[in-house]
């Protein structure tokens, strides 16, 4: 009677960890070997602020639960200490948590993951935690749109300002190279006192001759 009393026990954890997985953005597998618990503390609240769920469970709890999922592929990093984090909003912050602990505390692991119902590497997984938070891209595009439409805006109004005026929009200047052509070839015109000089020069030519 025992026995099937903690295994049902275990089945309902399957279970309730499978509909959590099911409806999860981010499922990542980490090593959380040699933490200490000021390093654990501080972790678990960092996720907290990502909306993601830390806990430690039992490597075949996990692989039950996966399995229930239909996700394959990670049976072989479900050795030794684990640690599982959840997120069923967002799947950048919580992995840029994680990836900003790696960097601070060398022992801890990320040994992979799923990403929008996707098995992801280690590696693809910190690539992934690399790229900018979406709200810093937001701003980057938002602040490149509204310079473009600021000057936009701002030439429209001297326009506006130059018609009401009634002072025609500035022409657009001509290229200098070509006020240089037209100044050549202004030079290079025959004018009415070159061609006296010129005839004159050629009489004296004439009669020196004779």
């Amino acid at each position: 009677m025992a026995s099937e009393t903690i295994l049902k026990q275990k089945q309902e954890e399957v279970s309730k960890l499978a509909a959590k997985m099911k409806e999860a953005k981010l499922i990542l597998l980490t090593n959380y070997r040699g933490i200490t618990v000021d390093a654990d503390t501080q972790l678990r609240r960092d996720l907290r602020a990502a909306k993601a769920e830390y806990k430690i469970i039992k490597n075949n709890i996990t692989k039950r639960a996966l399995a229930e999922c239909g996700i394959e592929g990670l049976e072989d990093k479900l050795e030794g200490p684990t640690a599982v984090i959840i997120c069923d909003e967002d799947y950048l912050e919580p992995s840029k948590a994680i990836y900003k602990f790696t960097k601070d505390n060398d022992f801890y692991q990320i040994k992979g993951g799923v990403v929008d119902g996707e098995v992801k590497t280690a590696e693809e997984i910190v690539t992934l935690a690399k790229l900018p938070s979406r709200e810093t891209l937001l701003s980057m595009l938002a602040g490149g749109l509204l310079a473009n439409v600021s000057k936009f805006a701002v030439a429209l109004e001297q326009v506006r300002l130059q018609k009401e005026a009634g002072v025609e929009p500035e022409a657009k200047a001509e290229p200098e190279v070509e006020e240089k052509t037209a100044e050549e070839a202004k030079t290079e015109e025959p004018t009415e006192e070159k061609v006296a000089e010129e005839s004159a020069t050629e009489e004296k030519a004439e009669e020196s001759a004779e």
